[in-house]
C-alpha cells in the first residue's frame, strides 16, 4: 500500500501586504478537493494583487477578482508585468501622442520624422518639444537628413537636436554622422491599459495607511482647459500634482511632482489614481507617461501601477 500523502505544506512564500499592486502568481489549497496522488487539490492564480487584508487575498486575474484565504497559500512570488497590448504600436506612434501637450508646438514632416520647435514653457524650453523626432524613415539619406534638421532648429535659434531611440540602427548612424549623447534626459517610455493601471493604483491607495495625512491633502481636480482635455490634479496645497492630456483614446500624464518632505507617503499614487479616473470617464483606454533613465524610484512606482517600458528614448546634440 502506498504510503498516505501528507498535507501540502502552506506559507512558505514570500508574499503579503507590500504585494498589493503587482503582478503575482499564486498557488494555494483547494478546499474540499483532492488531488490526482491523493493529497489536497492545488490551484494556481495568476493576476493583480487588489488588496491583502483580513486573511484574503484578492487577485485579478483574467476571470475576474479572486478570493484566497492566507492560510491556504501553498507559494507564490510576484512576476513581471503582462505588456500593455500597445506594445505593438510602433515608439514613433507612441510619440506623436505627446504633441498634445504643448499647444503652441511648430511641427514639420520630414519624411517620417517629425522637425519641431516650441516657445518656453515655464520660463524654459522642453526637449521634447525643441528636438527632431527621429523615429521612423527619414525619406532621403541619413547624412542628408541630418544636415535638414541642423538648418531647421538653427533657423528657428534653436540648438540640433534629436529624439532617438535607444539603441537603434537611426541612433548608430547619427552617432557615426558626429551626433553625441546629450548626457541627460534619456528617458523611458511607459504604458498601460487605463482600466487596469486604475483598479491597481486605487487598490495601492487604499491599502496605504493615510489616516494620519491632513484633511487637507484630500484630491481635488482641477480643470484647465476642457476644450484639449486636460486636467490637473492638486493635493491639498499643491503637496503633490499631477497632469493629465487625452489624445484620441490615449491620455498622457506628465508633471507629476511630490514636495521632497512628503514622498514615500502614497501621494504620487494617488494623483495618478486621480488621473486615470479622469481619463477613465472621458474613454481612455491607454496610459502613458515619461521617467527619466537616472530616476529608478519613479520607475519603480509605475511598474509597481502596471505600466511598463514601451522604448527608451535618447537626445542627441551637434556643434
Amino acid at each position: 500500500m502506498p504510503p498516505t500523502p501528507e498535507p501540502h505544506a502552506v506559507g512558505r512564500h514570500l508574499l503579503g501586504p507590500h504585494v498589493v499592486g503587482q503582478r503575482v502568481v499564486v498557488r494555494h489549497v483547494v478546499r474540499g478537493e483532492t488531488g490526482p496522488t491523493g493529497g489536497p487539490a492545488l490551484n494556481d492564480v495568476l493576476g493583480v494583487c487588489l488588496s491583502w487584508r483580513d486573511g484574503v487575498v484578492v487577485i485579478d486575474s483574467d476571470r475576474g477578482p479572486v478570493e484566497v484565504p492566507v492560510a491556504d497559500i501553498v507559494s507564490g512570488k510576484p512576476v513581471p508585468p503582462r505588456p500593455s497590448v500597445r506594445h505593438r504600436d510602433s515608439p514613433r506612434s507612441v510619440e506623436l501622442h505627446t504633441h498634445v501637450l504643448w499647444p503652441d508646438l511648430v511641427a514639420e514632416p520630414l519624411g517620417e520624422w517629425v522637425l519641431r520647435c516650441a516657445p518656453a514653457y515655464d520660463g524654459r524650453l522642453r526637449r521634447r518639444a525643441n528636438s527632431t523626432l527621429a523615429m521612423g524613415d527619414p525619406g532621403r539619406p541619413l547624412a542628408e537628413a541630418s544636415a535638414t534638421v541642423q538648418a531647421w532648429h538653427r533657423e528657428r535659434d534653436r540648438d540640433p537636436m534629436v529624439m532617438a531611440v535607444a539603441g537603434s540602427d537611426i541612433e548608430a548612424g547619427l552617432l557615426d554622422l558626429g551626433w553625441r549623447d546629450l548626457g541627460s534626459g534619456s528617458a523611458h517610455c511607459q504604458v498601460a491599459g487605463v482600466a487596469k493601471a486604475l483598479r491597481t493604483s486605487n487598490a495601492v491607495s487604499v491599502g496605504r495607511d493615510t489616516a494620519s495625512m491632513p484633511r487637507s491633502d484630500r484630491l481635488t481636480p482641477r480643470y484647465l482647459s476642457e476644450a484639449v482635455g486636460r486636467v490637473v490634479v492638486e493635493l491639498g496645497d499643491g503637496t503633490a500634482t499631477g497632469r493629465a492630456t487625452l489624445d484620441d483614446d490615449w491620455v498622457v500624464l506628465d508633471a507629476i511632482s511630490v514636495a521632497p518632505d512628503q514622498r514615500r507617503q502614497g501621494l504620487a499614487t494617488r494623483v495618478v489614481a486621480e488621473l486615470l479616473d479622469w481619463a477613465a470617464s472621458q474613454g481612455a483606454r491607454t496610459a502613458m507617461l515619461q521617467v527619466e533613465t537616472d530616476n529608478p524610484g519613479a520607475g519603480r512606482l509605475y511598474e509597481r501601477l502596471g505600466f511598463v517600458t514601451h522604448h527608451t528614448y535618447r537626445y542627441l546634440v551637434t556643434d
